[in-house]
């Protein structure tokens, strides 16, 4: 097929398409990319090809070791994988990610059956490709370029492509194609899943913190990242940066305007994405978690008129404590004047839930707010 008519084709047709790809590959479905490359405007489809060739390396790039390497199962966690990676790097815009591990003719005979595992992953669903060879029946070049066919087809098919490459299969041999349920960034957003953890490379993940800066992020900046830096010193553990996705006050953030916040946060710190504005709900979510706040913030936590009455702000307050969690508090510049937590007024019963980081620990006297409103002047 290397070099076909139909082949060019498609790639051709792929890189006028408005998608952008992340490709994982276990070795075999490298030739694929190779094409996929050769082809003039590669830049237009590929954002980034991964071959985790060795067992370490898939299991790193998974955050965790597939029960079985070569499986529909690891396709499309290594799908779900890339997926995630092409919505970080891209952000709003739409993506695929492809996953492929194969078990194909080598130097030495194999016990198994020869297959290929391919999965796309798209916004929403999922589709799998598996087909086992008949063993012996090909060279390693031949199981390659099917192997390579099924690639392109399935990328065609995710890009809503009509153009297909013929598949060189034999009598006996047939390929299964299936659909799945969409991965872990559609299940936040469908409501099925609580919080979702993106890793600084934009990995996910399951871990809860153990303490987290929330914020809207809009934009993030030095400060945010001091503050970090700060309040893991004095814990003596990481700071999550934390991203509600629904506010009290304002409507939901979108999926694109999701992505676009946190594309700012790559390689710098791992993020979550809840639905927990209030920290009555962060607590249920992460018991035993510290939240680190500035000053202005932890002063509304202990206002009643921020609550229903007194009453709720004390029943507020006694849920954040039974379940194990705290505030760490960084000085705020209001109205002129530095502001720290020695300058609120907490009541008795809840100090210790409080906590201050010295101002020679952390100061920076800007916000997202007047670098909204800088941006703003000069747009």
């Amino acid at each position: 097929m290397a070099g076909s008519d139909s082949a060019r084709q498609l790639i051709e047709a792929l890189h006028q398409a408005p998608v952008k790809c992340v490709l994982s590959l276990t070795g075999g479905g490298a030739c694929a990319a190779g094409q996929i490359l050769a082809v003039p405007g590669g830049s237009q489809t590929i954002l980034e090809i991964v071959v985790p060739y060795g067992q370490d390396a898939l299991s790193d790039w998974l955050g965790q070791a597939p029960a079985q390497f070569c499986s529909v199962e690891t396709s499309l966690a290594m799908a779900r994988r890339a997926y995630d990676r092409a919505g970080w790097l891209c952000p709003g815009q739409p993506v695929v990610g492809l996953g492929c591990t194969a078990s194909l003719a080598t130097d030495r005979p194999k016990k198994g059956d020869h297959r290929l595992h391919v999965a796309c992953q798209q916004a929403g669903s999922a589709t799998t490709y598996s087909l086992v060879m008949h063993k012996g029946a090909r060279s390693r070049l031949e199981e390659e370029e099917l192997l390579d066919a099924v690639i392109l087809n399935a990328l065609a098919q995710a890009c809503g492509i009509a153009a297909s490459v013929p598949l060189p299969t034999r009598p006996g041999e047939e390929l299964q194609i299936e659909g799945h349920v969409a991965g872990g960034w559609a299940e936040f957003f469908a409501g099925r899943r609580d919080y979702l953890r993106l890793g600084r490379d934009g990995r996910l993940g399951d871990d809860r913190p153990k303490a987290l800066l929330s914020g809207s992020f809009n934009p993030i900046h030095d400060g945010h990242w001091r503050l970090a830096a700060a309040a893991a010193g004095i814990l003596g553990t990481p700071v999550d940066f934390e991203l509600s996705v629904d506010n009290a006050d304002k409507p939901s953030l979108s999926p694109e305007e999701v992505r676009r916040r946190l594309a700012a946060m790559a390689w710098h710190g791992d993020a979550l994405l809840t639905r927990a504005p209030l920290f009555v709900q962060k607590a249920q979510l992460f018991p035993g978690a510290v939240f680190v706040v500035g000053a202005d913030t932890a002063e509304r936590i202990v206002q009643p008129r921020y609550y229903r009455d007194e009453a709720d702000m004390s029943e507020a307050l006694d849920f954040i404590n039974t379940h194990g969690c705290g505030f760490l508090v960084a000085g705020r510049l209001e109205a002129g004047r530095f502001m720290t937590l020695d300058d609120l007024d907490i009541p008795p019963r809840f100090r210790d839930l409080f906590r201050g980081i010295p101002a020679d620990a952390f100061r920076v006297d800007c916000s997202s707010t007047e670098l909204r409103a800088r941006q703003d002047e000069h747009s």
